[in-house]
């Protein structure tokens, strides 16, 4: 790993073993993109890359001079207006109107490791050696604004970390209406855009298209980051699939309003945009006062779409996700929500909390109604109190007798929204987000709280505190049950308006950070309505997420394939549900509902006490089963092998660090007769080793496993004969390799 400046052609060259991101100081002082792509050599002189011929309508930035046009240029940080006609990375508002400006390259330098961002999440090192970080400094000479572009370098992987940092060191105030994390200009277009979208219950499936001229974005508007658009996406070659090819990924550490783009050029080239939404953001910045981008992680591979994700999986999981169970195998719970909704009484959790505890299951998680007068969803968010009608004893006393079952207690919270009816709202009505004169939106009969003010998210804070420090509490399920609408804040001026969609994550940030410190033992889980903040921003203070609300076994296999593209399955929520689902009423198999959770954190969403006794006991050997291989689940080195957006059988596997043992998830969503032989090949074992397959007879080498592949063939590849399994729809299973 180095980052070398060569001096005599003001070229910087960052590389691993596996990547190098090669840049220039340009003639007018700005900073030329020459290369992002797999490892090349190091040399004095890459400025042959640096291309910019002259252009019939072409606009030149020197007098007399046809050398240089930034509308034609690859740049690390474009600026629109002066010579460039693309999309920018950055637009600053000046006080005589302009939105022109100029940054012309300072200086650099070069820190071990990697510096934490103030306030925000990112990625970081805890050992010499892990990383790299290259700061340029360059500077507006009219406006006197100072931009600090930040490029870090891992030392495995081909991941390059970046963001940017302002300072106004002129005299006037600035608006900042545009700051990306990330301005990546690529030499051609030769490249399939792939995102990650969908709604409520179905978040994160992938779509596909091909990059042509013009824009091709999504984004978020809705204050996080939201079920319908993800904050990754990944430009990938036309002949690149799951196994082989080149791809870059990028993906930003962030939970509010984001924008991920591609412009291509009517000349062949892709610039692309990461950062904070430009729509409604203003940053007012005084003389001295400065503004942070959120970081945004970009990853190369030549390897196809597996390496690329296994490379996010690692840093994400290791060097993004932190504290006391980073590391750690997640207990088995089982959550009420489902079982009871807000029909409960003390009497009745402790009876689903004792028969899960005779079923194996470690901790209890109480959801919604615990609190306030909470008896629905109309009233009593904000009142972080216990509803002594529903639990005589309390929180402490509800978490004591959880406890004494031999079982950890977690507990539901959703810290932001605010009721109406509620005692918080009567006492502070001005703590909701709300434009004066305009009619007041609501979602769930809720509303939001103005995390932007500190004096809100110390009350929330101090509620709390009051409850986790008090009670036995283990674990924190942490929702966010709607979009934020009419966001104004009293408590800002006019011209920082435009600044409350930002301050606002920020209060929430600045709230998990001070509980996570002050509870570093506590799990805490992130969920937005299941799937709409699932980012690599929440995934810094809580290392799980609700994957999505949508708990059916069939649609999770979509859901959860495409939520593998970015981040990893320790990440990844996931319960077995009541059967017909309460989503789609579809009824699924028991072992298919447990054959799709394993691959996530695992857990129920569901009374056992309602099962048949065979139901139960099959639940005991899942559980036993899920607590034997966990941490293969959780940490091994996953593969997608088939997809469910283009088959009707999806497959993937997971296979332990030193390979001799893996875990194969397949299944099948409608059943099928007289239909083909099949067969799945395999990834990621050990070429030599001898496997045997649990159910099978006989041993199986790594290459003949990964070449020919696994024999899936049942009774549907012709006439089912007695004896034989016939299947069904919906169904699925579990092939437990281990080498001899």
């Amino acid at each position: 790993m180095s980052i070398i400046f060569h001096e005599s052609t003001s070229v910087f060259h960052l590389y691993n073993e596996e990547i190098s991101y090669i840049m220039m100081v340009l003639k007018n002082g700005h900073m030329g993109q020459l290369y992002f792509g797999k490892r090349i050599h190091d040399k004095e002189d890459f400025t042959y890359l640096f291309e910019n011929y002259s252009r019939a309508m072409g606009s030149h930035v020197f007098e007399g001079e046809k050398s240089l046009s930034l509308e034609h240029t690859k740049q690390e940080y474009g600026v629109y207006g002066n010579t460039d006609y693309r999309q920018p990375a950055v637009e600053v508002l000046q006080n005589n109107g302009s939105r022109i400006s100029d940054f012309k390259y300072q200086g650099f330098s070069v820190v071990q490791g990697k510096p934490k961002l103030s306030g925000l999440p990112a990625t970081y090192t805890e050992e010499d050696g892990e990383a790299e970080t290259l700061f340029l400094t360059l500077k507006d000479p009219v406006t006197g604004l100072l931009l600090k572009l930040s490029y870090t370098i891992f030392a495995r992987g081909g991941v390059i970390a970046r963001n940017a940092y302002f300072e106004n060191e002129g005299e006037e105030s600035l608006h900042l209406t545009t700051a990306m994390s990330l301005c990546m200009d690529l030499p051609d277009y030769d490249y399939e855009w792939i995102q990650f979208s969908g709604a409520w219950s179905r978040e994160r499936h992938e779509k596909i298209r091909k990059l042509e001229q013009g824009i091709q974005s999504v984004g978020s508007r809705r204050g996080h980051s939201s079920h319908e658009h993800n904050p990754f996406v990944i430009l990938k070659r036309p002949t690149a699939d799951e196994f082989q090819g080149e791809a870059i990924g990028f993906s930003l550490v962030y939970s509010g309003n984001f924008l991920a783009q591609a412009e291509v050029d009517t000349h062949g080239s892709t610039r692309m945009l990461m950062g904070i939404h430009p729509d409604g953001f203003d940053w007012k910045m005084e003389k001295g006062e400065s503004f942070q981008t959120p970081e945004a992680v970009m990853v190369y591979t030549d390897k196809g779409l597996n390496h690329l994700s296994q490379t996010y999986h690692k840093l994400y999981q290791r060097r993004l996700a932190r504290g006391y169970w980073r590391d750690k195998a997640r207990p088995i719970l089982i959550n009420n929500w489902e079982a009871t909704y807000f029909d409960f009484t003390e009497e009745r959790i402790v009876e689903i909390a004792k028969k899960a505890k005779e079923c194996g299951v470690e901790l209890f998680v109480l959801d919604d109604g615990w609190f306030g007068q909470r008896s629905s969803d109309q009233a009593g968010l904000g009142d972080w109190v216990a509803n002594r009608k529903r639990l005589p004893q309390g929180i402490e006393g509800l978490a004591e007798r959880i406890s004494s079952l031999g079982m950890k207690f977690g507990l539901w919270f959703e810290p932001e929204m605010v009721n109406k009816d509620s005692d918080l709202y009567r006492a502070h009505p001005d703590w909701i987000l709300q434009t004066p004169g305009r009619t007041n939106s609501h979602g769930r009969f809720q509303h939001v709280l103005d995390f932007s003010r500190k004096e809100v998210v110390d009350a929330i804070y101090e509620m709390m505190s009051n409850i986790l420090g008090n009670a036995k509490i283990s674990y924190v399920k942490w929702d966010m049950n709607r979009s934020i609408t009419e966001c104004f804040s009293a408590a800002l001026p006019a011209d920082r308006q435009g600044e409350v969609f930002h301050r606002y994550i920020l209060g929430v940030y600045d709230l998990y950070e001070r509980l996570t410190s002050r509870f570093p033992e506590i799990l805490f889980e992130s969920c937005a309505s299941g799937g709409a903040r699932f980012d690599p921003g929440i995934l810094y203070y809580a290392p799980q997420g609700w994957t999505s609300d949508d708990t059916d076994a069939v649609e999770r296999l979509k859901i959860q394939y495409g939520t593998s593209y970015c981040y990893p399955v320790s990440s990844m929520g996931s319960h077995v549900s009541v059967s017909p689902n309460h989503q789609l009423n579809r009824e699924t198999p028991l072992y298919t509902r447990a054959n799709v959770a394993y691959f996530g954190t695992f857990g129920y969403e569901l009374d056992l006490n309602k099962l048949t006794e065979e139901e139960q006991e099959e639940v005991k050997k899942q559980i036993a089963f899920m607590k034997e291989y966990r941490e293969l689940f959780q940490f091994g080195t996953f593969y997608r092998l088939s997809s469910p957006f283009e088959n009707n059988v999806t497959a993937w596997m997971s296979v332990s660090e030193d390979k001799k043992t893996a875990i194969v998830g397949w299944y099948r969503v409608l059943n099928s007769v007289n239909s083909s032989y099949t067969r799945l090949k395999l990834c990621g074992l050990l070429e030599d080793a001898e496997y045997t397959i649990e159910g099978q007879k006989g041993a199986f080498f790594g290459d003949e496993l990964m070449n020919l592949g696994i024999l899936t063939s049942d009774a549907t590849a012709g006439e089912a004969q007695e004896g034989q399994v016939k299947g069904c729809d919906f169904d699925s299973r579990l092939y437990i390799l281990k080498a001899k």
